[in-house]
């Protein structure tokens, strides 16, 4: 029997998304992905986490040591508590988990720098715990090729989701005459953001 988990699709009432430690001394030892497309794809995701409404939850860790999150989250962010704490593990702070649960989600969509630390140890505890973890890859980053493919697979292994930053906002939208479809495509910046938006026009003055 298949389990529900393995098919039932994230929602705007089911989820809620978890920013891990996009710090900006963490930012300048990415080299899995370019900087510029990481950045790319983790605004785009939160814009469209915004215009859901699905509940946020940032934290950082020992900001004294890895500063601040990147600038043009904070910019985004400005309405969130950002939780600062000094675990390594985001789950082993008990100010991350009440948060966590106080939304009453039992979906996680998780990003973090690294891939292989910061995203893949509290996805691996969610899981445990019984949540439903979705990783989004390409919204993280870690030191090494090496070390992201190992994080990646230790995920895999222990049942956690693995998507693209783009893959969650459609999969959330669900339909391309929604009301919000617009402002998600223009949030995560695709290019026919506008054909959409026409399409949606369209199919309203039906």
């Amino acid at each position: 029997m298949i389990k529900k988990e393995y098919y039932e699709t994230i929602t705007q009432e089911n989820s809620a998304f978890v920013l891990i430690d996009h710090q900006i001394g963490l930012y300048t030892g990415v080299r899995d992905i370019p900087i510029a497309e990481l950045k790319h794809n983790i605004i785009g995701l939160v814009k469209a986490i915004k215009v859901f409404q699905i509940p946020i939850i940032v934290t950082t860790t020992t900001e004294s040591m890895w500063g601040p999150i990147i600038p043009e989250l904070g910019e985004l962010l400005q309405d969130v508590l950002i939780i600062e704490r000094t675990t390594v593990n985001a789950w082993d702070d008990h100010k991350v988990c009440e948060a966590i649960e106080k939304t009453g989600r039992k979906k996680l969509i998780i990003t973090g720098i690294t891939t292989d630390v910061c995203l893949a140890f509290p996805a691996i505890t969610a899981v445990g715990k019984g949540y439903d973890v979705y990783a989004v890859i390409d919204a993280s980053g870690a030191f090494t090729v090496k070390q992201g493919e190992l994080g990646v697979m230790r995920m895999v292994q222990a049942g956690v989701k693995v998507v693209g930053y783009s893959n969650v906002a459609v999969e959330i939208l669900k339909d391309n005459t929604s009301p919000l479809a617009f402002d998600v495509y223009s949030g995560i910046d695709m290019p026919f953001a506008s054909l959409v938006y026409d399409l949606n026009q369209y199919f309203s003055k039906k």
